[in-house]
């Protein structure tokens, strides 16, 4: 893996450890992270309630960079993860949601709550 493949990786990972705190402390409890399943990958499953959201994280180094972090793309790798995964974590009659996480240097964590329309 090159230096900057490493770098950019482990930016991933504490950006995907604070977005997990600060789902904690809105009342969120972690079920599992970095969750890969052929086609696709989810960073975090939280549940809250009857509420479970899979949840993509996005860390950049510019805030101004946060509007293009997720694109379809990127989200339909996270939808695909959370169907094959959502029998794992959701029982019947519980809520299952996408979510994104999108973080910057010197900013507040922004929580983008159940952003794919469509079905799981």
């Amino acid at each position: 893996m090159s230096r900057r493949r490493e770098r950019a990786e482990q930016r991933g990972r504490r950006a995907e450890t604070l977005a997990a705190w600060y789902l904690r402390l809105h009342g969120w409890r972690i079920l599992a992270q970095r969750c890969r399943v052929p086609g696709g990958e989810v960073d975090l499953v939280a549940k809250r309630g009857r509420t479970v959201a899979f949840v993509e994280v996005k860390w950049r180094v510019r805030p101004a960079d946060l509007d293009t972090a997720i694109d379809e793309h990127r989200l339909r790798r996270v939808v695909v993860a959370a169907e094959r995964l959502a029998p794992r974590y959701a029982r019947a009659g519980e809520d299952v949601r996408i979510d994104v996480m999108l973080l910057a240097p010197w900013r507040w964590p922004s929580h983008l709550a159940n952003v794919w329309i469509g079905r799981l």
